[in-house]
């Protein structure tokens, strides 16, 4: 970013993120966030004065970041039908394959403040419209949203229901079904 003071709210919300994604939710403090983005906890605090705040924007990170990695994913797979969902499949594939713990960040910021879900409920539907708007057929495009919403709820609270196997054989057939058109 441009100047200097979005690219020192960036490096604050990465730390933030990476710090609850080591130590998980409950152990985010404004000092270890100030520490880990190598910050003043003076510095920290002017961009986010209390800890609700930079709750706040890690949701609306989190938000932001899964977003520009769709669109980078629809742009790869051309302008077509199925392109939003079948990018969709890839996202969490990668995400998967890299085994980085789910953002545990989110949980951290609703257990704080469950208000900061309606950002997220917003987000999901709109998401979830341009999936069926560009689905060739949207029922099924939906089922999709919904198993892989499923298994990231369950990686999130760190349920293990699946063994790599069967989450392989899952995945690809739902990368299957989402086949741009």
């Amino acid at each position: 970013m441009a100047d200097g003071k979005s690219s020192a709210k960036d490096k604050i919300l990465a730390a933030a993120d990476h710090l609850a994604r080591e130590v998980g939710p409950g152990h985010i403090s404004l000092d270890a966030v100030a520490q880990r983005a190598g910050v003043s906890k003076g510095g920290l605090l002017y961009h986010f004065p209390t800890k609700a705040k930079l709750l706040e924007a890690l949701v609306e990170y989190h938000l932001k970041t899964f977003d520009e990695g769709m669109k980078e994913r629809e742009a790869l797979k051309g302008d077509v039908p199925n392109n939003v969902v079948s990018a969709y499949v890839d996202l969490f594939m990668r995400e998967h394959e890299r085994k980085q713990p789910p953002p545990s960040g989110l949980m951290a910021a609703l257990a704080e403040n469950p208000n900061l879900l309606d950002p997220v409920r917003r987000f999901n539907r709109i998401f979830l419209d341009r999936i069926k708007n560009n689905a060739v057929d949207p029922t099924l495009a939906t089922i999709i949203f919904l198993a892989i919403e499923g298994i990231r709820s369950m990686e999130l609270f760190n349920i293990k229901a699946l063994g790599e196997e069967e989450f392989e054989a899952v995945l690809s057939r739902l990368k299957e079904l989402a086949k741009p058109a």
